[in-house]
């Protein structure tokens, strides 16, 4: 009940700041989250003043360091991105380790948490959570969360660490796992640790939400900070050049690379049985898409230009954890409305229980990236964190 709450106040929330609600009280909303706005903003100024004056100190490891983050929050589609990445410095003789926050993962439970306290056993003593040590996988998407574990499965010989505290984590992977290059998932931000590469990425759809940083929009901080960037990835590009936003990011950041690049469907794979079937099979059938990610309408799209019509769309709030009752639930209203088939995410499928009962097939879209430009510039860069 109290997820369903906080997620019913996520998407109320979200309603709010893009402006879907009219009247009254919700302008009032909008004036409060833009005060607020305003000093999360200066927090953030001043956070990073901080650290570039190295009045705070960032951390080396003594090894590379590559982090893939966003301006905003979400919807970007980075986790593909970070497996183009891992993939393709794996492939150069790195010993390559993913560090995640692992956002939404199940929690320690509460009596470990007050026996801790009662034996002043502080977090920096608990180990990170290895999702995959680069041979095996050790946890669940519940223990290592969605993308973590999902990297984990599409990456078999790279490690995987799930922790806050990320400079412990790059530690483990290091010492204990033999790791010579650390990828910061998502850490862009995340200033503890120092990067030797940002590579940020730049929804071309949506590429700075509406202008303003939490809570009134989805920035995490002022888009002059874009000035930090090594690389820049502009990510769902229709593969036009998209020299509007180009011009944006150069007038921000006139030395980092740029390049373009799409998310790519390769194949439908059943979410329990893993039988693929290929692009063109739900040609002109009745599907029902079930999402629980930042931006589901892309995802949506790409199964209509699939061929496959929509009959029936079911959103949850991003990194929703399902439950048994809510894909019978989901599987009965498809079936109701003459879907042959419910197609998700590959994110959401990594958090779809096993249900023993399918009246119709559960598929995931496999989606991959292609560099649409930029390509050369992307290779260089791989040589470079790979002393090639």
């Amino acid at each position: 009940m109290a997820r369903s709450s906080r997620e019913k106040f996520e998407i109320f929330i979200l309603a709010v700041i893009s402006d879907r609600f009219r009247g009254a009280w919700p302008n009032f909303l909008r004036f409060l989250l833009k005060c607020l706005s305003r000093l999360y903003s200066f927090i953030m100024n001043m956070r990073l003043a901080l650290f570039e004056h190295r009045i705070i100190r960032s951390t080396t490891l003594g090894c590379q360091v590559i982090s893939i983050g966003n301006l905003t929050v979400g919807g970007t589609g980075k986790t593909p991105v970070v497996e183009v990445f891992a993939r393709a410095l794996r492939q150069n003789g790195r010993k390559v380790a993913i560090l995640s926050r692992g956002y939404k993962k199940a929690e320690m439970p509460l009596s470990e948490k007050i026996l801790n306290v009662l034996t002043f056993k502080s977090p920096a003593q608990e180990p990170p959570r290895v999702v995959s040590d680069g041979s095996r996988l050790l946890l669940d998407s519940e223990m290592g969360g969605d993308e973590p574990y999902m990297l984990a499965s599409n990456l078999p010989e790279v490690c995987v660490l799930v922790d806050k505290d990320r400079v412990k984590a790059g530690r483990h992977a290091i010492q204990k796992l033999g790791c010579d290059t650390l990828i910061l998932d998502d850490g862009f931000q995340y200033l503890k640790l120092k990067h030797r590469v940002d590579i940020v990425l730049v929804d071309r759809t949506n590429p700075f939400d509406n202008g303003f940083v939490l809570p009134r929009g989805l920035l995490r901080e002022s888009v002059r900070h874009l000035s930090r960037a090594t690389f820049i990835f502009i990510t769902k590009s229709p593969g036009d050049g998209s020299p509007e936003l180009r011009e944006r990011i150069r007038a921000l950041n006139d030395k980092a690379e740029i390049a373009e690049c799409r998310h790519t469907p390769r194949h439908f794979q059943d979410v329990f049985t893993g039988g693929r079937q290929p692009l063109d099979f739900f040609r002109g059938r009745k599907i029902a898409a079930l999402s629980g990610i930042a931006a589901p309408r892309g995802f949506e799209e790409s199964i209509e230009r699939l061929g496959g019509e929509l009959v029936h769309r079911k959103r949850f709030a991003d990194h929703h954890r399902y439950t048994q009752q809510e894909i019978l639930d989901a599987i009965n209203a498809a079936r109701d409305r003459g879907a042959e088939a419910i197609i998700t995410t590959e994110k959401d499928a990594v958090r779809l229980p096993f249900v023993e009962r399918r009246d119709i097939p559960v598929y995931f879209l496999r989606v991959e990236i292609e560099l649409l430009s930029g390509e050369e510039d992307f290779n260089a860069l791989i040589s470079r964190l790979c002393f090639k």
